[in-house]
């Protein structure tokens, strides 16, 4: 196991979620109450409509990021979607100081390029101009400037 790991694992207390809740009606994560990490990449794999994206939105969140994506410092909201789960997720963190994270997802990358472009507004050089490219170039530019080793 590494030691570099920033999250050894997330407990849901199931007691937060509202009985009604839809998050209650996805087996894979209605049946989840404990989930360790052991490797420094973990893949959901499912069919869709599965949780994957709802557990892994839910990680971000309770980790500190923004819902619609980037990284800690992004503070916007187009439109909040996300479900509660984040709310009932505690999240096991080892003792490792992170230097950068960065979260990032398809649905709401366009919301997260044009914040990326705000930012950037008062220091050119720094614009990356993602709405210029196609959305695989832009999302690849993305990726491959913030997803970084951890050391």
């Amino acid at each position: 196991m590494f030691s570099t790991l920033p999250i050894s694992s997330l407990t849901i207390d199931w007691r937060i979620i509202s009985s009604d809740s839809y998050i209650r009606t996805i087996p894979a994560i209605s049946s989840l109450e404990k989930l360790a990490f052991h490797r420094l990449i973990t893949i959901f794999v499912g069919e869709n409509g599965s949780g994957k994206s709802t557990l892994l939105e839910a990680i971000a969140i309770a980790y500190g990021f923004n819902p619609e994506g980037g990284t800690k410092n992004y503070i916007f909201s187009t439109y909040d979607s996300h479900s509660e789960l984040y709310q009932a997720i505690r999240l096991s963190k080892r003792p490792v100081k992170t230097q950068w994270g960065y979260f990032l997802r398809a649905e709401s990358f366009y919301n997260v390029a044009t914040k990326e472009a705000e930012y950037a507004e008062e220091d050119e050089s720094k614009a990356k101009h993602l709405h210029r490219k196609s959305h695989g170039e832009s999302f690849l530019e993305t990726a491959q400037d913030n997803f970084r080793p951890i050391v």
